[in-house]
């Protein structure tokens, strides 16, 4: 894959992203400066296709990316992303008034997260067993999810995701959050999602926070929800320190 490919194979998952169809040269070049023309574009795709990164659902119709391209997009084109400082100050702040007030973090930590993100939320203590999860009907909203067949296969395969969670962890290190695309999830029966998670440690022992979303989620944007709701949750003396938004 030469330097252009890559940002073509960039530019795709970004459009993909934000518009849920397929796509095309056009949308390509009307929305980035590659320097080159339509049929350069198109033959490049190809390209992309052939060897994998890249996939096309219907002869006329534009490019998605597929698990290997969404792969090599997170480790290689991604890049770290800061999350911003209105979002920051809105987690501290209610994490804040629930620590001052004593309350179980878990369904609220999780409700959060999905606000932010739009997807689903899993939050809670591996060591007490108790999850809280919140979102589902943001995650079904998405088009992936629109036929039936797929939508009961989701809600049925997440409806016992508490009982998933050991076998989750296991699959992680400490202090790691992880991205799992697609077939490499290790939940069975949610292939055409993508997982973010993360252990952390608090006073009560060792929880899990996950966002669960379509493939075409912001990879970069909730893996920075995950680390930072990670970095509160983890220590019983957090500083919260007010941004101002100005």
């Amino acid at each position: 894959m030469n330097d252009r490919q890559k940002q073509l194979l960039s530019a795709i998952v970004e459009l993909y992203t934000k518009m849920a169809i397929p796509v095309g040269s056009q949308a390509l070049l009307d929305n980035y400066d590659f320097g080159v023309s339509s049929a350069t574009l198109r033959s490049d795709m190809a390209i992309l296709e052939e060897e994998g990164y890249l996939y096309q659902p219907h002869v006329s119709a534009g490019r998605i990316p597929t698990d290997i391209g969404y792969r090599i997009y997170v480790e290689e084109m991604m890049g770290d992303q800061d999350l911003s400082r209105e979002d920051q100050r809105r987690l501290q702040k209610e994490l804040l008034t629930l620590k001052a007030k004593h309350t179980r973090l878990g369904r609220t930590t999780a409700k959060l997260l999905s606000a932010l993100s739009g997807n689903l939320a899993v939050s809670g203590i591996v060591d007490q067993d108790e999850f809280y999860d919140f979102g589902m009907r943001e995650l079904i909203d998405n088009p992936e999810f629109q036929e039936m067949d797929a939508l009961c296969r989701l809600v049925e395969t997440l409806d016992s995701l508490d009982e998933q969670v050991d076998g989750i962890m296991l699959k992680l290190k400490d202090d790691e959050t992880r991205i799992f695309i697609g077939n490499e999830n290790p939940i069975v029966g949610i292939n055409n999602c993508s997982m973010i998670v993360a252990p952390y440690q608090t006073e009560e022992g060792r929880g899990m926070l996950a966002i669960i979303g379509p493939k075409r989620m912001d990879y970069a944007k909730n893996k920075s929800l995950i680390e930072y709701m990670k970095k509160l949750l983890s220590s019983s003396l957090v500083v919260f320190v007010f941004i101002p938004l100005s």
